[in-house]
This record gives structure tokens, C-alpha cells and sequence, in this order.
């Protein structure tokens, strides 16, 4: 079982010409994900890594029945390349672009309210590394080498500390159900929240590992929802501790503009709520261990 993509998931690639878009499609079809075409406009009716290339995203729909888009487009013309996926029935889409302007992410949020729950689609990023079920498929920029199928989910701003994450429960023998990182982005389409509410929902996720950092109130929001829902235990880690208000940290969306975002109140928070948070970034596996270790012991 995984969340968001499975060996089945029929997905296209926005940009797959692109020389970035090709690297990672390839890589993509190499570890089995189902890629059935890619959209460049002009490029319609060309073949690409043996997959057909349309103008259009609902060309590509239509024609190969495409339920997931990996988004390669530069910025100034992402946003709107998220909301032609949506339009065109699109369920889930992956943005590994950075640097859209925020004032296209407010579009883009405004754009998606307008469809019904049923048909709204899922939006992962902007800024993000991607979605990876291990031995299943992945949409995204990450390594799945460093990826073991397993019973814990990992979610987190930043990409390479998931990879982090990754490989030091790897190590420990712990394996991945799914692997999200929602973007770095101030305005993003998931957040912490969403993405843990599906891992709860998820019979093969046993726990869940939450990577933050300085900025924003996602974390806080999150540490509400796992005590007031989660079943299932949450490991957390925030990036950040030693950062200064007041200045902008590497993400767009890393800079604490008000009370609870610093690093040190996120911990705080997400202790209250019965969270184990590792206490810095070469802890993260084995602090997950020792929290499955608990939990099998009871």
C-alpha cells in the first residue's frame, strides 16, 4: 500500500523534453514508475524516451488515461501549467519547480477551490523533491536508491533531509511506505496536516516521521491534528534551532515572522502534543527506532 502513487499510477511529465525533465523521466521509468507520455507544447505527436509527447495536458488524458503530472516547467509559466492539469482531471501533481512567485501560488490556490471535493486535485509542492513509494514508483527528484520499502512515512519541507531520513532508518533495517516533501514554499498545496491525515488513513503506515523548520504555522497545525487524530506514532524533526528572527533561512517559507514559528517553540508545541521530536538531524532514525521499539513492546 502507499499514499499518492502506486506501480499502477499512469503519469505524464510536464516539460519532459526539457533536459532536466528528461534526466528525471528516465530515472523515473528506470525504477518502474508508469510513465505513459510527457507535454510540450509545439511537440505533440513526437515520440520521447518511447513515450508520446502531447500539446496539451488533456490531450494527454484523453489519450492515455494519465492521473498524476510531474510538473518541470520553469516559473514564469508553472503556475499556469498546474492549473491546465487540474482543469484537464489531473488527481495528483507534483511542482519540483522553485521559485514561483508567490502572488501565481495565490492564483493557483484560488483556481483549485473552484472544483468540487471529488474532482479538486491534489497538489504536492511547489519547491518539493516529489512523492516516492519505494519499489513501487516515484514522481520527483530524489535518489530511490536510498529508499526501502517498508511501514513508515516520511513528510517534510525540506527534500534532502528527507532523503536524510531515509537513509538512517535504512540503515536501522526501517523501511519507507511513502516518502512527501511538500515544498518549502511559503504558499504550498499540502501541507503536514493533509499529508498526515492520509498516512493515518493508510493500513501499511505504522508511523510517521515529519521533517519542519523555521517559519510558518504548518507544524503547529500538525502537532493539533496527530493529537487529536493520529493513532499512529509521529517522530518530528525541526530544521533551524540555531537561525535568528527575522532572517530569511534558505526557503522562501523559512523566515518566523510571528510566535510559533521559531524552531525552538515548534518543538515545544509539538512536544505538548505527545510528538518525540529527535534532537538534531543524525538522530532522526535512531529516535524513530526507539520509538517503533516502544510501540512493540506494549
Amino acid at each position: 500500500m502507499a499514499i499518492l502513487i502506486t506501480r499502477d499510477t499512469p503519469v505524464i511529465v510536464q516539460g519532459m523534453s526539457g533536459r532536466i525533465g528528461q534526466f528525471h523521466a528516465a530515472d523515473m521509468i528506470r525504477h518502474g514508475t508508469n510513465v505513459v507520455g510527457g507535454v510540450t507544447p509545439g511537440r505533440g505527436g513526437e515520440t520521447l524516451l518511447d513515450r508520446p509527447l502531447f500539446n496539451t495536458v488533456r490531450a494527454a488524458v484523453e489519450a492515455t488515461g494519465a492521473e498524476a503530472s510531474l510538473v518541470f516547467v520553469p516559473p514564469p509559466f508553472a503556475a499556469d501549467a498546474i492549473m491546465e492539469a487540474a482543469d484537464a482531471g489531473i488527481k495528483t501533481a507534483v511542482c519540483v519547480t522553485d521559485g514561483i512567485p508567490a502572488q501565481d501560488m495565490m492564483k493557483v490556490k484560488r483556481f483549485l477551490r473552484r472544483y468540487a471535493e471529488a474532482r479538486k486535485m491534489r497538489l504536492i509542492g511547489p519547491n518539493c523533491a516529489g512523492v516516492i513509494s519505494p519499489g513501487q514508483g516515484f514522481m520527483g527528484i530524489m535518489p530511490p536508491h536510498i529508499y526501502m520499502p517498508g511501514r513508515v512515512g516520511i513528510v517534510g519541507r525540506s527534500g534532502t533531509l528527507g532523503y536524510e531520513a531515509a537513509s538512517q532508518m535504512k540503515a536501522l533495517g526501517i523501511g519507507v511506505s511513502t516518502s512527501v516533501g511538500i515544498g518549502g514554499d511559503p504558499i504550498n498545496g499540502s501541507s503536514f496536516r493533509d499529508i498526515l491525515e492520509l498516512f493515518e488513513a493508510d493500513p501499511e503506515t505504522d508511523a510517521v516521521m515529519m521533517i519542519g523548520e523555521i517559519g510558518g504555522p504548518q507544524e503547529a497545525e500538525a502537532a493539533a491534528f496527530a493529537r487529536d487524530h493520529m493513532t499512529k506514532p509521529v517522530v518530528a524533526y525541526i530544521a533551524g534551532l540555531s537561525a535568528p528572527k527575522g532572517r530569511k533561512m534558505g526557503h522562501a517559507g523559512a523566515i518566523i515572522s510571528a510566535f510559533g514559528e521559531s524552531a525552538q517553540e515548534k518543538v515545544e508545541i509539538l512536544s505538548a502534543a505527545g510528538i518525540t521530536v529527535a534532537p538534531n538531524p543524525s538522530a532522526m532514525g535512531e529516535t524513530m527506532a526507539a520509538v517503533l521499539g516502544r510501540r512493540a513492546a506494549a
